[in-house]
C-alpha cells in the first residue's frame, strides 16, 4: 500500500468490504460481489443493493476512481483506490477501535424465543444443526485449499471451521439433554 493518507470520510461496513476487495486489485462491482460471495460471505456478506451504491459514494468521497470498460457491449466501470482510499483502508486495517462483532442467526432468534412454543424447540435445533453441518461442508471444501491461502484467509477458514464444528456439538448435545427430559420446561 502507498504511505498512509489521513481521511476523514468514515467508512461504512461496506466500504470497508469494497476497499478491501479493490486492494486486491481493480475491480467491478459485479467482481467485488463475485470475491465476496466466494470468501468473506461465510462471516461478512454484502448484496448488490450496497455495493453499487457505496461505490458510488465512494467516489465522490475522493476515495476511489472509476473508469468505463465496456465488455461484449455491457457497460462496466472499474474501480480503484485512490491515495486516499489506500489511507482509509490502512486506518481502518490498524486502527485500535473495538471491533463491531454483529451475529444474525435466525435460528437462534427462534432458540431464543422458544418459550413461546417449546414443542418446536429441539426441530427448531435440529434445523439449527443441518445449517450449520452445510456451512461446515462448504468450509471443508475450502480447506483442500487451505496451503494455497494467503496468510489471512487462512486463518479465517480455520477460525470459521472450529467455530461451525463447535455450533454442531452443541445442537447434538442439547438435543441430547431436551429429549432425555432436562430443561423442556415451558
Amino acid at each position: 500500500m502507498a504511505g498512509h493518507v489521513e481521511n476523514r470520510t468514515a467508512l461504512t461496513l461496506t466500504g470497508r468490504v469494497i476497499l478491501g476487495m479493490i486492494a486486491k486489485g481493480r475491480r467491478t462491482g459485479y467482481e467485488i460481489k463475485q470475491l465476496v460471495d466466494r470468501s468473506t460471505r461465510h462471516f461478512w456478506a454484502a448484496s448488490y443493493g450496497q455495493i453499487y451504491p457505496e461505490l458510488r459514494r465512494l467516489e465522490v468521497d475522493g476515495l476511489l476512481t472509476s473508469r468505463p470498460e465496456p465488455s461484449g457491449g455491457r457497460a462496466r466501470t472499474e474501480y480503484a483506490l485512490t491515495d486516499a482510499g489506500e489511507g482509509a483502508l490502512l486506518a481502518w486495517l490498524t486502527s485500535d477501535d473495538e471491533l463491531l462483532y454483529e451475529l444474525r442467526d435466525e435460528g437462534m432468534l427462534k432458540l431464543f424465543l422458544s418459550d413461546v412454543a417449546p414443542e418446536a424447540r429441539i426441530e427448531n435445533i435440529r434445523a439449527m444443526r443441518a445449517q450449520y453441518q452445510r456451512k461446515a461442508d462448504q468450509l471443508s471444501a475450502l480447506e483442500a485449499k487451505a496451503a494455497e491461502m494467503p496468510t489471512g484467509p487462512r486463518l479465517t477458514l480455520e477460525m470459521g471451521l472450529g467455530i461451525t464444528r463447535w455450533l454442531i456439538d452443541w445442537c447434538e448435545a442439547t438435543e441430547r439433554r431436551l429429549t432425555a427430559g432436562g430443561e423442556h420446561r415451558e
